[in-house]
């Protein structure tokens, strides 16, 4: 399991936008939202999840295309960029890469000493990565993927 030790909550969130945008004014707004949270938050690097496989395939333009704005926005700012499948979430906080989502917020939970699931599901799996991030940076050599 990964050690609580250096961990802290500060906050976590989604950047939504309204139905209905045009796919360019959706991307557009995301990455201004994110230039807003880099300037914030002043991170060092950035993990997010490795997505390669959809269930849903109408879903894989629209986040690969957000994935693409991220990654550019991330870029051009000269951020490392770190990648975690979810297999690789659930193995670094659970042990068992077929953990259920429940069981990865529990340990995020716990690990955050947090009252409550963070919401929405998103945010968790963010919170879920950034741990897994914290964890793989400090018991080993970094790698980007």
């Amino acid at each position: 399991s990964v050690s609580p030790v250096k961990l802290r909550y500060i906050e976590c969130g989604v950047i939504e936008t309204p139905a209905g945008t045009e796919p360019e004014q959706r991307l557009l707004a995301i990455a201004r939202k994110l230039e807003q949270l880099l300037d914030a938050y002043q991170p060092n690097e950035v993990a997010m999840e490795k997505v390669f496989f959809f269930k849903n395939q109408k879903t894989i333009i629209v986040t690969g295309q957000a994935q693409g704005a991220i990654m550019l926005t991330l870029a051009r700012r000269g951020y490392p960029i770190y990648q975690y499948t979810p297999l690789q979430v659930k193995q670094a906080l659970t042990t068992y890469g077929r953990a259920s989502k429940e069981q990865v917020q529990d340990v995020v939970m716990r690990l955050l000493r947090l009252s409550a699931r963070p919401k929405p599901d998103d945010a968790a799996d963010a919170l879920a990565i950034a741990i897994t991030h914290a964890h793989t940076n400090k018991t080993m050599s970094c790698r980007r993927s």
